[in-house]
């Protein structure tokens, strides 16, 4: 019996006359995704806080039938954040939520926030709302399986995790938060009558630079070992978020890999915490995020959005 071919990159619908942005678009799953996309046709913008590291990454972005630039973007730096929204011009059909750090020594933004949460929620959470008046098609935010992990949870009380600190613990807690951010986003998104679509999606086990920051050196062999004999390309790791990107999905979708316990593998529908799916957390996340970082959702005039409020 031949077995039907898994999706895959090059099963990506035409993109030509889309424009997308991906953060964290100079290396691993970043620049996969954002190569994936202009060699669909799009015009990708590389978002990245090293403008060198992003045009070397979008040099190697070659024969694609679309087109790449760069622009600097540092998402633990809410000025950053707000100089790279305040510069956009035109529509945007997709942002894709990529950037990150993962299980990083304890340290704090520019503007105070916990490394972690900081730059995998607050500054997407951020930059989001900024460029909501300019979206037309869907938010993706890339999660992770860790959001699963024992203990996994929001410390509302203590976001920055001040005198608690614990690499995975606060790793955890942001992804945790980027799946409670996109169900938010769709509620709001919905009630506020908007086609803009909001989605997450995860890349199980990839090998990428992200562990090799690891505050641990046991965890940093670890996942050195794993990178080499279990996880799979940054190629492959970019499906679940190019196919949350493409595909006709519902709102707050979550794509991971279809493979044994979503490690790798095709894109599929996969299942997230029951932490993850409390809309009141998510109410609450929001309207944290809202007062640390002085952006908010953009009001409605008409049918039309405008943009939101920055400090």
């Amino acid at each position: 019996m031949t077995k039907t071919p898994k999706w895959n990159a090059t099963d990506l619908p035409d993109q030509t006359g889309r424009t997308a942005v991906v953060t964290g678009a100079n290396s691993g799953l970043g620049i996969a995704t954002a190569d994936a996309l202009a060699r669909a046709g799009a015009h990708v913008v590389l978002a990245v806080r090293d403008i060198k590291r992003g045009e070397a990454a979008a040099a190697t972005v070659q024969g694609a039938r679309g087109s790449v630039e760069v622009r600097r973007l540092d998402l633990a730096d809410l000025a950053s954040v707000r100089a790279f929204a305040a510069a956009w011009q035109g529509t945007l059909d997709l942002l894709i939520n990529n950037a990150g750090v993962m299980n990083v020594p304890e340290s704090r933004t520019k503007d105070g926030f916990e490394r972690q949460f900081g730059t995998n929620h607050l500054g997407h959470f951020a930059l989001t709302n900024l460029l909501l008046p300019h979206l037309t098609d869907r938010v993706v935010t890339v999660a992770s399986g860790a959001h699963k992990l024992p203990g996994a949870r929001m410390h509302f009380d203590n976001l920055n995790l001040t005198g608690e600190y614990s690499p995975v613990a606060a790793y955890s807690q942001s992804k945790l938060a980027n799946l409670l951010f996109t169900l938010e986003l769709q509620r709001r998104l919905t009630a506020a009558g908007s086609p803009v679509r909001a989605l997450a999606a995860h890349p199980g086990w990839a090998a990428t630079n992200l562990q090799g920051a690891d505050a641990s050196p046991l965890r940093r062999a670890l996942m050195q070992m794993g990178n080499r004999f279990i996880a799979q390309d940054n190629k492959a790791g970019a499906l679940p978020t190019l196919y949350a990107a493409t595909q006709d999905l519902p709102g707050a979708s979550y794509l991971g890999p279809d493979g044994l316990g979503e490690m790798r593998g095709g894109p599929t529908m996969v299942g997230r915490s029951a932490a993850a799916a409390d809309p009141e957390s998510a109410k609450r996340l929001w309207t944290a995020s809202e007062e640390l970082t002085g952006v908010t959702f953009p009001a409605l005039k008409g049918k039309e959005i405008t943009a939101g409020g920055g400090r």
